[in-house]
């Protein structure tokens, strides 16, 4: 091929019958109508009859003509053969005259109506792949087959493959060119000069000024803070952050971004100069952007620490200082006996406790109360008091080189920022500080911060500005603009126009009306018939029942029985289990990529396609190194070529990244899809999710602490999906353990597979009423596993309805106007969710804590309540329910056992210093637990059907309830040898293990 970026199958399938036909193909593209017999029976003989009926349905079917006609199909000949009456093997002879052929191909093109691929549907075709191109960044092997599907589409007889790969990749050539070329024209001479500067190597340096900017902090501490402040001082001093690149698409220029940050700076330098200054150009406005989040993410790590730390270090101060407290207070104690003795006149008190007691010790004992007696609640002014020195570190630089913006909410804190800026600006009248504003000042700080009327105590007050600050950037109140993960969710929801243009789209893709009282009366009818439901059979439901506690109507649900496993699926597991052939993980991996061919997902990181030997191979080494966690060196070696330690690191840098992993987890969701095992198990409508901890032990800004889950040391929570099939289907890595319940809808939003998931089971601490509303709003329906069942409120809509004897459990009324008064922005926020305008975790922040969405985070809350309700009357009347969700959580669970067996070097702890590195790694682990899935739900059916033919009984209810995940015959220690069988890897499957085998039994025996 002269154009090297198509596979062999890709190539060979193009214009061909890669398979024979399927009866429903046979029917559709290779029946013969009336004016099909018509036309045929123009022709006199019986062999050009026939060899115009099949170039007739191969342009149909194909889209193209053979360049031999009788290379098809045996089926194709027969059909088309019984249809005309004519004997198959008269074929043989249409091949002997080219020029009736040609004229035959003349004839069929204009009775269907196809046109010639000339020098006009050439420029046509051009046109159409460089609009292609503006908007998205596609592989050419994928737009080698939209290019195809456009061409059928039109009614353009193909050409052929090599003309059409050529004029592909030329074409893609010419519109890259193009671009590199537009992006460096956009730079002023002075930018060119500084740019190419930053690939040159000082003297005396052992990095460039690029690797230096590209290399994010991993340390949390004010001098680490103060670091990545002027970092991002030294990327805006190049002075191209204000080019605009709007014309050009995002998915473009992550291509560039991603190449930038893999590569090595030489390698970039080799590159032409359009090439190398729009690579710059587009890669150093992303690291402003993502150098930004790096100094938030460690400002609120920071605020984080100091507030633990203080908070240990106040109660230690005051657990010492107790014994003083004490004895104060008991000297106290005497003196206010002495005041409520009532044979002491009231003017002889205080003589009187002077000469008991002594008038010093009294005021000593006032003193000592005054100063351990805290009358605050909230400690966290005293136990961030001790920071100031360290805050005022980086105090200055960090307001006057971090740009805030907010919601109307967060104007008193803006209006603070900008005060204590002004403060630190040189050159400037310093403000006094009687002028600070107030309104930032929280009831928990007036006590420190206003010590006395008419004073203030500046270092109190930089403090409770800093800690508001702290606590509005977690919440969304507080936004910056050059930031991928701190910006302003609210600017990319659709508006305007857009939304106009959208609104009916929206409606109709999430089958809600535009007008919300039938919506509402909709919701009215399922909440008075699901209350009607429970009441009516709450005395024949012996797992609920109602108690009356302080006047309050609580409701009571018994603990959920354990289902008792048959004797039958508990002999079926065994024999199963008996039978799935021991394998090594190595091993596992390439007759995955066999099956699926999921190595082939693993493209180059600059989009090409590297032309090196065995690359599945190297792929599947180093998906194992990091899934197992054990490093490349346990997995290489230097006697085979696509296994060598410098070829794997090269792959792990240029080919497994994120976007890779996914669409290779993508093919092994697909596989085990259409396993009719796995559909047993669930047709992929319900998933779970839930978080996975690995204590990170390095140093590291993208991991929190949490002394439950990671001890003394910090760590990072995976948060991932798990679907009915057992295959998990996307995670998110999220520092520390943050509310789960911000990344459930992201997920489900964010998954790239087939699977079309509608409900989402999760545990107590995944729910919150705003994402039941957003749920509800994208169609899906939101099941959590509830553990404070009598603290729950059930609300209703119908002031009037009767409930029976939930009437007074049901007695909250929901604001109906709020819904309606909201509706169009609900549908608004929803639509732009849906079309992925906007992240779901962003906006969720916003909408749970205050900000200018606040009233519509209510009216989605107060929708919320409305599902949320409904769910609860269906949790505890529907045991069957119950089970179900119980029993989809137990399976995300016993993932996390599979995941725990195979990271198990380093003692399963998670040594990546950046996000991006966490995020390929447990990609890779769930990229390797979905192979091992799909491995045995394909070794599990062959077993169940040696099964059946031994005559043993299964079960249908049993084959239900069976699991694929399942370990102890993976080998996982020791050995990585990625050879496969002769027989296996002419795709044949291995052979079971013989339970009854001397060598089985032997093995069993403990």
């Amino acid at each position: 091929m002269p154009v090297d970026f198509l596979s062999d199958e890709q190539a060979a399938r193009y214009g061909r019958f890669a398979t024979d036909p399927s009866h429903e193909q046979l029917a559709r593209y290779f029946f013969l109508s009336e004016a099909d017999h018509a036309l045929i029976a123009e022709r006199r003989r019986k062999h050009s009859k026939l060899g115009f009926a099949v170039q007739l349905c191969t342009l149909r079917y194909l889209g193209t003509f053979l360049p031999n006609p009788i290379e098809v199909p045996a089926v194709v000949v027969e059909h088309l053969a019984q249809q005309l009456d004519l004997p198959p093997e008269v074929l043989i002879k249409y091949a002997l005259r080219e020029e009736t052929r040609y004229n035959h191909r003349r004839t069929i093109s204009e009775y269907l109506g196809y046109r010639e691929f000339d020098e006009f549907q050439v420029f046509r075709l051009i046109r159409w792949i460089y609009a292609h191109l503006a908007v998205s960044v596609v592989r050419p092997s994928v737009l080698f087959d939209l290019a195809t599907a456009h061409l059928i589409s039109q009614k353009i007889v193909l050409p052929g493959v090599s003309f059409l790969a050529r004029l592909i990749a030329r074409v893609r050539e010419r519109c890259t060119a193009r671009t590199f070329e537009g992006l460096s024209q956009k730079l002023s001479t002075t930018q060119r000069k500084t740019l190419e500067d930053l690939l040159v190597l000082p003297a005396g340096k052992w990095q460039t000024p690029l690797e230096v900017l590209r290399t994010p902090p991993s340390r949390v501490g004010a001098l680490s803070l103060y670091q990545a402040l002027h970092r991002v001082e030294q990327i805006r001093a190049l002075g191209i952050g204000r080019i605009d690149l709007s014309d050009v698409p995002e998915s473009r220029q992550g291509v560039l971004v991603r190449h930038a940050q893999t590569v090595r700076v030489q390698l970039i330098e080799r590159l032409g100069e359009d090439r190398r200054l729009a690579t710059l150009l587009v890669f150093l406005q992303h690291l402003e952007r993502t150098a930004s989040d790096d100094v938030l993410d460690i400002f609120t790590e920071l605020m984080s620490s100091f507030a633990l730390k203080g908070k240990a270090k106040w109660k230690k101060e005051r657990l010492r200082s107790l014994k003083d407290l004490d004895q104060a207070a008991l000297l106290l104690r005497e003196v206010v006996q002495v005041m409520l003795n009532p044979e002491v006149p009231a003017q002889n008190i205080r003589p009187l406790v002077f000469k008991q007691l002594g008038e010093p010790a009294v005021r000593e004992a006032v003193r000592v109360v005054d100063e351990l007696a805290s009358p605050d609640a909230d400690i966290l002014p005293a136990a961030l008091s001790g920071y100031y020195n360290t805050i005022r570190r980086f105090q200055r630089s960090f307001l006057l080189t971090i740009t805030f913006s907010g919601t109307p909410n967060a104007k008193p804190l803006l209006d603070a920022l900008e005060f204590l800026k002004r403060m630190d600006e040189p050159g400037r009248g310093r403000p006094k500080w009687t002028e600070a504003p107030r309104g930032v000042v929280t009831r928990s700080w007036e006590r420190s911060v206003f010590p006395a009327k008419g004073e203030i105590d500046h270092q109190s007050y930089t403090l409770c500005v800093l800690d508001r600050l702290h606590q509005a950037l977690k919440r969304r109140e507080v936004f910056v603009e050059k930031s991928e993960r701190y910006g302003d969710p609210r600017a990319e929801l659709l508006q305007g126009a857009a939304w106009e243009a959208a609104r009916a789209d929206v409606c109709r893709a999430l089958e809600r009306s535009p007008d919300p009282a039938p919506e509402l009366e909709l919701l009215k009818l399922e909440l008075n018939n699901a209350y009607h439901e429970v009441d009516t059979h709450l005395e024949a439901n012996k797992s609920l029942w109602l108690t009356q506690e302080n006047g309050q109507t609580i409701l009571n649900l018994a603990a959920p029985e354990a289902i008792e496993e048959p004797a039958s699926l508990k002999l079926l597991r065994a024999e199963i289990s008996a039978r799935l052939p021991t394998i090594d993980l190595a091993e596992l991996l390439m007759e995955i990529h066999l099956f699926t061919g999921m190595a082939d997902d693993f493209t180059h990181v600059t989009d090409g396609r590297t032309l090196v030997s065995n690359l599945p191979l190297s792929i599947c080494a180093v998906l194992l190194a990091q899934a197992c966690n054990i490093g490349l060196k346990a997995v290489a070696r230097q006697d085979v070529e696509a296994l060598t330690l410098s070829r794997l690191s090269w792959v792990q840098q240029n080919y497994v990244r994120a976007e890779t992993i996914t669409a290779a987890n993508a093919r092994l969701v697909d596989a085990q899809y259409e396993l009719p095992l796995a559909q047993q198990w669930g047709g992929g409508e319900v998933a779970s999710a839930d978080g996975l901890r690995f204590v990170v032990p390095v140093r590291t800004i993208h991991a929190g602490w949490n002394s439950k889950y990671f001890g003394a040391q910090r760590g990072v929570t995976y948060y991932n999906f798990t679907s009915d099939q057992f295959t998990g289907f996307h995670g998110i890595v999220i520092p520390g353990t943050l509310r789960d319940s911000l990344y459930i809808l992201a997920g489900l939003l964010e998954q790239q597979t087939r699977l079309d998931p509608r409900e989402i089971m999760a545990d107590t601490h995944g729910y919150s009423e705003v994402v039941f509303g957003l749920f509800a709003l994208l169609g899906y329906k939101f099941s959590p596993r509830l553990a404070d069942l009598p603290d729950q409120r059930f609300w209703r809509l119908d002031k009037e309805a009767d409930y029976g004897a939930l009437n007074d459990l049901g007695k909250h009324t929901l604001n109906e106007r709020l819904i309606a008064a909201h509706w169009e922005d609900m549908l608004r926020l929803a639509g732009s969710l849906k079309l992925g305008k906007v992240g779901a975790t962003s906006v969720m922040r916003t909408l749970q804590r205050g900000g200018s969405l606040s009233s519509l985070g209510r009216a989605i809350a107060e929708l919320g309540r409305i599902e949320k309700t409904l769910y609860l009357l269906n949790y505890v009347h529907d045991e069957a329910y119950r089970q179900r969700i119980l029993r989809q959580l137990n399976r995300g669970e016993q993932r996390h056992s599979v995941a725990r067996a195979v990271f198990h070097g380093q003692k399963g702890e998670l040594r990546q210093r950046y996000r991006e590195g966490m995020e390929d790694q447990l990609g890779a682990l769930g990229l390797v637990v979905n192979a091992i899935v799909l491995w045995n739900t394909r070794y599990t059916q062959v077993a169940l059907d040696d099964l059946r033919r031994s005559g043993h009984p299964v079960m249908e209810a049993d084959v239900a309830r069976l699991t694929p995940l399942l370990h102890e015959h993976v080998n996982m220690l020791g050995k990585y040898d990625f050879t496969l069988s002769d027989e296996v890897a002419q795709g044949k499957l291995r052979r079971l293990r013989d339970p009854s085998s001397l060598e089985e039994y032997i093995n069993r025996i403990p």
